[in-house]
């Protein structure tokens, strides 16, 4: 199962590669997800009816994984372990990352820089 972070959904809606070719092929294949966090994240950036409607459009095509009991104790776990060595990588972030471990997910993310120092989350590889 590939979980899609809120920057390659937003690069997909954008139609800016390398995420949104990505976006494109884990939808085909029927394998894509995303967490409740980024869900709520796209439906925020919403600037307008047109854009809250391909939020939508887009949403409807791909399963939402809940912030459940099991996600959100290791998202509080990666929260207190990177702000105890001053690597807070932010409470959403660390939601997505408890969500996606979780589950024993990968995480399709462009955000390398915050999620490749968490220890056993799974990162796809983006296309150069």
């Amino acid at each position: 199962m590939i979980v899609a972070d809120t920057d390659v959904l937003i690069d997909f809606l954008a139609g800016r590669d390398p995420g949104a070719e990505q976006v494109a092929r884990e939808l085909h294949r029927g394998l894509l997800r995303t967490t409740a966090v980024s869900r709520f994240e796209l439906l925020c950036g919403a600037r307008n009816a047109r854009q809250e409607g391909a939020i939508r459009q887009l949403l409807e095509a791909i399963p939402t994984l809940a912030l459940d009991e099991q996600a959100a104790g290791r998202a509080a776990q990666i929260q207190r372990n990177l702000q105890s060595t001053g690597e807070a990588i932010g409470m959403a972030d660390s939601l997505i990352a408890g969500t996606v471990l979780a589950h024993g997910a990968t995480l399709l993310t462009r955000n390398r820089r915050h999620f490749a120092r968490l220890a056993g989350l799974r990162l796809a590889e983006l296309p150069s």
